[in-house]
């Protein structure tokens, strides 16, 4: 793979501790065209509750992975999940052939932990919906990585790309540093291959800096906060497959962000501009007038997610939603980047140029529990259900703040 598969942005590097230019990007406009979902959550609460899925007879046992438990969430415990919703994920996923709707349904308002492993691959497609199907799936999908990587690291890291392996292992160590898990040697080690065998496999964009991000949810999913060590070599194994083809489905929706110029993300950059424009004028204005262009900060938003904005544990409470709404990864996302930043519209109305850049890429999240999470979805599914479908609409119905 040539040495330009490996790109890097210092728009989204982690320290602010810099004083940016000021820069005057021109972008054409782009509509959204997709329908929004059948999911209508209120502004300012937590989603509705989805209709209760019809409870069949545990005939078929959700698949697990010896010796891993369900993720343990970092930071601040969640609220205890209701017995009422663990009754419906179990009667749901031990059915012998899956609702996806009802899932999506039932996930959106988040999933419990000992049921988001087997929820997740399912809404990402890994798993099929059959119950009688998914052994033998995830049995080839993991022989195959697994073939991939013996032949990939054969002959040791001499035969390796050494700017993509390079850039790779620079970046391992620097994910996830609040993370037990993450930061485990023997967890960078499989993030590496894991990362390796995408890129080698994807040379349209290669190993790109914010992948590496993405992958950690997977992981923390997938093993928990379970003590490293005492996960065993097969199970890790496992994990690293399970990881990397749902990591390879979370990336071919959003592909054009990894691409040569990223033209996805300054797709989206335009789109966010936009919209923010349009709920908010005033606090568009500001940022116009000071100078502040979106794509210095929102560049980051959207190559990694938000993820180095809000905890790991509540990137996975994100995801719970992301995944059972339509074009969650994409389209989605920019209206909970809208709601993010119009989050601090009173605060960023008083501050100049370089205040401003320097707050909006250290946001004031450290304290947010799955509460704010929550809050900030719903938000954003609001400003979905009344901009996404009516561009027309936009301008006169504009509020201001």
């Amino acid at each position: 793979m040539a040495s330009s598969n490996v790109r890097q942005s210092s728009f989204w590097k982690r320290t602010p501790a810099f004083t940016p230019s000021r820069v005057e990007l021109v972008y054409s406009s782009t509509a959204h065209t997709d329908t929004a979902a059948d999911l209508a959550p209120k502004a300012k609460q937590q989603p509705a509750a989805a209709p209760e899925p019809a409870a069949e007879p545990a005939t078929e046992p959700e698949p697990r992975t010896a010796d891993l438990n369900p993720l343990a969430a970092a930071g601040p415990p969640s609220p205890p999940v209701s017995s009422t919703l663990e009754d419906k994920f179990q009667a749901l996923l031990s059915s012998p052939h899956v609702d996806l709707e009802q899932l999506k349904k039932l996930s959106w308002k988040g999933i419990p932990s000992r049921h988001r492993r087997t929820a997740w691959q399912l809404l990402m497609g890994y798993l099929p919906l059959n119950g009688s199907r998914r052994a033998a799936t995830v049995a080839r999908k993991r022989k195959e990585y697994a073939d991939w990587t013996a032949q990939t690291f054969q002959r040791g890291e001499a035969s390796l790309d050494r700017q993509v392996w390079h850039q790779i292992r620079i970046d391992v160590p620097r994910t996830r540093p609040d993370s037990p898990v993450i930061q485990h040697v023997r967890v960078q080690r499989s993030l590496e291959r894991a990362l390796y065998c995408w890129a080698v496999r994807h040379p349209a964009s290669g190993y790109v800096q914010g992948i590496n991000d993405l992958l950690t949810p997977f992981y923390c999913v997938f093993l928990g906060e379970a003590e490293v060590d005492s996960v065993s070599d097969q199970a890790l194994a496992e994990t690293e497959a399970d990881a990397f083809w749902c990591l390879t489905r979370l990336l071919d929706g959003i592909q054009d962000n990894y691409t040569h110029a990223q033209p996805g993300i300054q797709r989206q950059v335009v789109k966010l501009r936009e919209l923010v424009s349009r709920i908010n004028r005033p606090l568009a204005d500001h940022l116009s007038a000071e100078g502040i262009e979106f794509i210095q900060f929102a560049f980051r938003w959207i190559n990694c997610l938000l993820m180095r904005e809000v905890s790991l544990a509540n990137t996975v409470r994100m995801w719970d939603t992301y995944l059972a709404e339509p074009d969650g990864f994409s389209t989605f996302h920019i209206y909970v980047c809208a709601a993010f930043l119009l989050r601090w519209a009173a605060e960023l109305m008083q501050l100049d140029f370089q205040k401003a850049i320097l707050f909006l890429q250290n946001p004031p999240t450290a304290a947010w529990t799955t509460q704010d999470i929550e809050l900030l979805l719903a938000e954003a599914y609001m400003y979905k259900c009344l901009y996404h479908d009516s561009p027309s609409h936009y301008a006169a119905t504009a509020t201001r703040r």
